[in-house]
């Protein structure tokens, strides 16, 4: 290769380099989101601790440039980390699984696990691709006639190269290749690919070794049959997966036993880390049609549909349209159609598409039966969607978890105005908070001070196993909403109704009660501050504390 070409091939194989740096750690994410989540402190650990691989690379890379300038070196970290690259698919299920348990023991989240987890798994590739911006500098330098004056400018060019490829690196995993191949294949595509640049700069067969090798690793972890990480899913068998813009998603067949031994054959949605259940379908509905069959024996969707009734005399027929930021399958319109009738119009608001395709496939989700004419599904944004409707509604409806996080923007004053400007003068604003294992309601507390800033009052439901509260902002004052809702309950009925608002009145470790300011605990939250996160992890780390305390 002539002298030309030869620095051509090299700025090239930066350029190819910064791709794959930042396509690894696009890939980091959504590998740790089925065991995890994918919060923002998620992504802080992912971006931290790759700018620590950089920093050690870049300073490695300086160091072996000087001690040896050899080109062939070059080429042999960049095979290095491609061979290393395509073992992390291997060992991500295994170590990734054991984080998960071990934390899960003592009821932590997913910072410190995903912390180790991201260390293990993606250290060795992204140090030795971070090598090469000051490798391939000195390289140039060795070379240039210029010398050292020509240092400044070299060192821009390559900087500037390795960062155009990182933002190649950055797009190209997320839009194109991970929803078109999912996160293995496409972290195996980027070990071939190191390994082809490297075997091509080293002219040097032996290397294709390296290749056979990440070949057979594909072949090996793409055939086998992965099972479902169930976590807390009772008597689960995954039927369907897939892997999405957004999520990893897992559809599977729930046997439930009832406490009479009685079999309740469902089907249920769980994303990502697997440790919530996201939509429930019982399938005796599929068959009876009755109302009552839609109801999941208390869980939070169970609650939606009776948060009108703390207004003074309200009757079902004045329920005729519900808005869900967060709708999942489609368990709660579900329950509002079969309650409220098939003409009740539902806005459900789902940001991942892929979710919505699995309703409509393993749900029985209605948004395109003509028996529901009424029932629209959006994949968008609940908050930039809810921003550019004209429409207001009886019911808007928030369930939208990153599980254990809620999005930040769906919990600030700017939002919950923007959700009183879009209610019906008896509508109700409804938001499922959940609750930590020994009940610390820090998150339904800070929600609910926040509402409290925009609506007139506020009321509170406990769910019936305790691990949520529904919390409920009101359009006007209705007076004593739990007086309201009592008598509302002894007149109603609606089955599915009476059992849910029964629960609502007895079923809790409180009856439902008003929000008032001298319980507020937290400054609401605003576009400007919002710490969820800083808040959940908060109470992740005080359930560790009590577990381990015991």
């Amino acid at each position: 290769m002539s002298e030309t070409g030869s620095n051509r091939f090299l700025f090239f194989a930066v350029f190819l380099a910064g791709i794959g740096t930042l396509g690894i750690e696009m890939a980091m994410p959504r590998l740790l989101a089925p065991y995890f989540g994918n919060s923002q402190p998620i992504w802080a650990v992912v971006i931290g601790m790759t700018l620590i691989y950089l920093a050690i690379g870049y300073w490695l890379g300086g160091a072996l440039a000087d001690r040896n300038p050899n080109r062939r070196l070059f080429y042999q970290l960049i095979a290095w980390a491609g061979f290393l690259c395509g073992f992390i698919p291997l060992i991500a299920q295994p170590i990734l699984s054991l984080a998960q348990q071990s934390m899960r023991a003592i009821a932590a989240g997913g910072f410190i696990a995903a912390l180790f987890a991201v260390l293990l798994l993606f250290a060795a590739p992204v140090i030795l691709l971070a090598t090469v911006g000051p490798f391939a500098v000195r390289l140039h330098l060795n070379r240039a006639a210029e010398g050292v004056a020509a240092a400044g400018r070299t060192a821009g060019s390559i900087s500037s190269i390795s960062a155009l490829g990182s933002i190649v690196g950055a797009f190209l995993p997320v839009l194109v290749l991970i929803p078109w191949l999912g996160t293995d294949r496409t972290i195996f595509l980027f070990a071939g690919f190191l390994l082809v640049l490297g075997i091509i700069g080293l002219r040097d067969w032996r290397y294709v070794l390296m290749l056979v090798v990440v070949a057979g690793l594909a072949l090996f972890v793409l055939s086998a049959d992965r099972a479902i990480r169930s976590a807390d899913c009772y008597r689960c068998i995954q039927i369907a997966e897939t892997e999405s813009q957004y999520n990893y998603i897992q559809v599977a067949a729930q046997d439930f036993e009832f406490a009479n031994n009685t079999v309740d054959p469902r089907v249920v949605l769980i994303l990502n880390e697997g440790r919530a259940i996201h939509s429930i379908y019982r399938l005796k509905y599929r068959q009876t049609g009755d109302p009552l069959d839609t109801i999941t024996g208390g869980g939070p969707w169970d609650y939606f549909s009776v948060t009108p009734y703390v207004y003074p005399n309200r009757d079902p027929d004045s329920v005729r349209s519900l808005a869900l930021i967060g709708s999942a399958a489609g368990t709660i319109p579900k329950q509002f159609l079969a309650i409220y009738g098939s003409t009740t119009q539902i806005d459900a608001v789902e940001i991942d598409p892929a979710i919505i395709e699995m309703g409509r496939k393993y749900f029985d989700l209605e948004d395109r039966d003509p028996r529901y004419p009424n029932y629209t599904s959006h994949a968008a944004d609940g908050r930039y969607w809810l921003s550019g409707v004209n429409q207001t509604y009886d019911v808007i409806g928030m369930d939208a978890y990153h599980q254990p996080y809620i999005p930040f923007h769906l919990t600030t004053v700017e939002f919950f105005q923007e959700v009183r400007a879009h209610l019906n003068p008896d509508g109700v604003a409804v938001v499922n908070a959940g609750l930590s294992p020994s009940g610390d309601d820090s998150l339904a507390n800070a929600i609910a001070s926040t509402m409290l800033e925009v609506f007139p009052q506020v009321f509170v439901i406990d769910t019936l196993r305790s691990t949520n509260a529904i919390l409920i902002g009101v359009n006007r004052p209705v007076g004593d909403g739990t007086a309201n809702f009592i008598a509302n309950s002894a007149r109603i009925e609606s089955q599915p109704l009476q059992l849910a608002m029964y629960w609502s009145i007895e079923g809790g470790s409180q009856p439902i009660r008003e929000f008032t300011p001298d319980q507020a605990r937290f400054a609401p939250f605003t576009d400007d501050h919002a710490p969820v996160e800083q808040l959940i992890d908060g109470l992740i780390f005080r359930e560790t504390s009590q577990r381990i305390s015991r």
